[in-house]
């Protein structure tokens, strides 16, 4: 039996971090969950710290999602995930000197496949050309792949399955999981993660945000 995929409880609303994301974690820390990100966009450096180190010193990991697509913007994020001391490192187009960065800092690099624009981000190619990208990449030494299933123009679920059979890494499912429906994608898949964010402020799991946590974390183990 494969192991069940981790939820990565994203403090973000349409791919920026919520203004008052300190406070939300902090009244769901004590939750079953061991990963915990935002974005690099919605918050000063100064609080992206705090929260960073309030995450781990509640023996949480956090995971930065860097939601950019030119090469100075994603090394900028890359940047702010080193100096806030991030486990994981998410987004960015692939390049070699991000991945680089992480190595040297020990923090897991997840980079976009496929043609990624606009934010909230939108996800289009064909599932062979992703493949082929994620293969490069995981050959040269990123951690795993960051895939934007539910962000995507063409069939999400399919994206989901064809992906996780054709490539031997870690895949996050993230972006717009949202129903109990794709949650069940995810379960019959072999993803290592998946994130959910706005879904939960936009309560399509429950009403409190705890609860809807839990409601998740139930789903996936049953």
């Amino acid at each position: 039996m494969s192991r069940k995929p981790d939820l990565i409880v994203m403090l973000t609303y349409n791919d920026l971090t919520v203004s008052d994301a300190l406070t939300v974690f902090r009244a769901n820390k004590e939750l079953d969950v061991k990963y915990w990100g935002f974005k690099e966009q919605g918050l000063p450096l100064d609080k992206m710290k705090t929260l960073t180190e309030e995450i781990r010193l509640s023996g949480k990991s956090p995971v930065l999602e860097v939601v950019e697509y030119t090469p100075e913007k994603c090394l900028e994020g890359a940047k702010i995930a080193v100096e806030c001391g991030f486990d994981v490192l998410m987004g960015t187009v692939y390049s070699d000197e991000i991945n680089e960065l992480c190595q040297r800092n020990g923090i897991k690099y997840m980079p976009f496949v496929g043609k990624v624009s606009e934010r909230p981000s939108v996800l289009e190619g064909t599932v062979e050309e992703m493949l082929d990208e994620a293969r490069a990449y995981i050959k040269k030494g990123a951690s795993g792949i960051d895939l934007l299933a539910y962000r995507y123009t063409g069939d999400c679920d399919g994206l989901v399955r064809r992906f996780t059979e054709g490539i031997d890494a870690d895949v996050c499912v993230a972006g717009s999981v949202d129903s109990f429906q794709k949650l069940d994608t995810v379960k019959a898949s072999s993803v290592c993660s998946f994130t959910v964010g706005s879904a939960f402020f936009d309560r399509k799991f429950g009403s409190d945000f705890g609860e809807q946590v839990k409601a998740v974390l139930k789903y996936i183990e049953e």
